[in-house]
């Protein structure tokens, strides 16, 4: 009998505790639920600012120049009433792709593009190689001698550039003619674009190179030792390892840079007045929609403002989905 009540009265304290923990001492229900909305009011609280900039800068502006660009600019005979838009969704980009200055705008960046950026960024990886070699020196001189070019503003540099090229001050002109007796004609109709691509190139590849240099000083100490002690050169480690270990900084600069070359606007716009009339107000695609936006056609100039984002989303996509398809 003593046994059967101690079992008996160990069993209800037994469920006494159980029952507490199930419930008094147990969390509410909506307790887990309470506190995991806790948990994500305070990072949606610190995005909330730049939630707000991100849809006020950019994705209305966006919405506006799109919704803009369904409307046609239509004014009277005489011009005397002011313009009225009416709604007709294609027919400024049935104009834009006949229109064939700015279709020529875009093959004129496109060309630039795939010539400047592959020389732009060659560069910043032979910079950025040399200076994390083991027998450089003055890694800091050098490191800052690159970059100061990029702390020049564009229209700054574009200006500088500009007495540089002029046949009236150029420095270099004056050098040749002396010495050869022949200059270099910066602002002729098959140089004028490659004089844009040099300014860019001194302009953005210190940028460029210290991205480089960054994703390089990553790159684990061991794995560089390992490859030196198994016989491999500075060549074959820098082509073998160090390469290839920063291809996402690579990747990363060049969507950087086409976007860059899709926005080619400082540079030909400052040269345009001593150009001689080899830059004309379309010669990319961003001059020839500030030239619809100085005419007042406003949705033409968002039409052509659209199609140039999407050519540049497309192309920035493609090179991450090839990019990615070549590392899998």
């Amino acid at each position: 009998m003593d046994t059967s009540s101690t079992r008996a009265v160990t069993t209800a304290d037994s469920g006494r505790r159980g029952i507490g923990r199930s419930g008094a001492g147990a969390p509410a229900p909506g307790g887990t639920t309470r506190r995991s909305g806790g948990r994500w009011r305070t990072p949606l609280l610190f995005l909330l600012p730049f939630g707000v900039l991100f849809i006020a800068m950019y994705l209305v502006p966006i919405v506006f120049a799109f919704v803009q660009s369904l409307f046609t600019l239509r004014r009277s005979g005489l011009g005397l009433e002011a313009p009225t838009l009416d709604f007709t969704p294609f027919a400024n980009y049935a104009r834009l792709f006949g229109d064939t200055e700015f279709l020529a705008s875009l093959g004129r960046v496109a060309l630039f593009g795939i010539v400047q950026v592959p020389v732009m960024l060659g560069l910043a990886l032979l910079l950025a190689l040399l200076l994390d070699s083991r027998s450089a020196r003055g890694k800091g001189f050098f490191r800052l001698a690159a970059f100061l070019p990029y702390a020049v503003p564009g229209v700054i540099a574009a200006v500088m550039w500009s007495f540089l090229y002029s046949p009236v001050t150029s420095p270099i002109n004056n050098f040749l003619e002396s010495a050869v007796g022949a200059g270099i004609p910066f602002f002729s109709p098959e140089l004028v674009l490659w004089s844009i691509a040099n300014i860019v190139t001194w302009g953005w590849t210190g940028y460029n190179m210290l991205i480089i240099y960054s994703s390089l000083q990553t790159i684990p100490a061991e794995t560089i030792e390992a490859a030196r002690l198994d016989g491999a050169g500075a060549f074959r480690i820098a082509w073998n390892i160090k390469i290839p270990m920063v291809r996402p900084a690579l990747v990363l600069t060049t969507v950087f840079s086409i976007i860059g070359s899709a926005q080619l606007y400082n540079e030909p716009k400052v040269l345009q007045t001593i150009s001689g009339g080899a830059i004309s107000n379309t010669f990319t695609p961003l001059m020839a929609a500030q030239a619809q936006v100085t005419a007042q056609n406003y949705p033409y100039a968002a039409a052509q403002s659209v199609v140039l984002a999407l050519v540049v989303g497309v192309l920035s996509f493609t090179f991450f989905k090839l990019t990615n398809r070549g590392e899998r």
